[in-house]
């Protein structure tokens, strides 16, 4: 049995807005200018997950800084045209705010793009903490994005914690640090894809996530 979250970290791209089309866009540029063959969208959903500092290095080598500031270049050219709230998204966070539950971002985006995306938005009060790739001393999956995320929130990570994702990382992120692992995402989950790190609840989208928080029973208060 779950209990009503005290707290809900959400990933960002992909989980609150639909960020696929730019995503594919800046890395199909890098890998063009790094002599990489380009990727399609399916590889590219399948492919992109871990931040570009844990990420390039492996797929470019010695190069990568050079692939990493031309990614930078060209998602900073066109990161904002693209964004796009997913359905309901902000109706959801409406409420969850509400119910009094603390809200917070763990992503793989870098954090001051995170944050220009959340204020275009008009989302950036909606959130305690918005945690982006370089913010902590490591990125999502380890616990570190999630446990600055919630400081000074008064509420530690934990089972009473949600971490709401929509791939395979953000479930080993919210296994990592204690948290609840909800998946969000209308797409089916594929064979073998969450062996390692399961999900609790498989949610199809932000207005049934919304439904479900409403009609759980809140947690028995906390000491300490």
């Amino acid at each position: 049995m779950i209990h009503r979250p005290r707290a809900m970290v959400f990933d960002w791209d992909n989980t609150l807005v639909d960020s696929w089309d730019c995503i594919q866009v800046a890395t199909n540029a890098t890998l063009r200018h790094m002599g990489h063959p380009e990727w399609s969208m399916e590889e590219t959903r399948r492919r992109v997950a871990h931040s570009l500092r844990d990420a390039f290095p492996v797929l470019f080598g010695d190069r990568w800084e050079e692939a990493r500031d031309h990614f930078y270049a060209t998602f900073e050219a066109v990161h904002m045209d693209y964004l796009r709230p997913l359905p309901d998204a902000r109706a959801m966070l409406d409420e969850m705010r509400e119910l009094g539950i603390v809200l917070a971002v763990v992503s793989n985006k870098t954090g001051h793009y995170l944050r220009a995306e959340a204020e275009r938005l008009g989302w950036d009060d909606l959130f305690h903490k918005m945690v982006g790739a370089t913010d902590a001393p490591e990125d999502k999956p380890s616990a570190a994005p999630v446990h600055m995320a919630l400081a000074a929130s008064g509420v530690a990570p934990g089972p009473a914690v949600w971490f709401i994702g929509d791939a395979p990382i953000d479930m080993a992120c919210a296994a990592n640090s204690g948290c609840l692992p909800v998946l969000l995402r209308n797409a089916a989950l594929q064979q073998g894809e969450f062996d390692t790190h399961p999900p609790r609840r498989h949610i199809l989208g932000c207005k049934e996530l919304a439904a479900l928080v409403r009609d759980l029973a809140a947690p028995a208060p906390q000491v300490g």
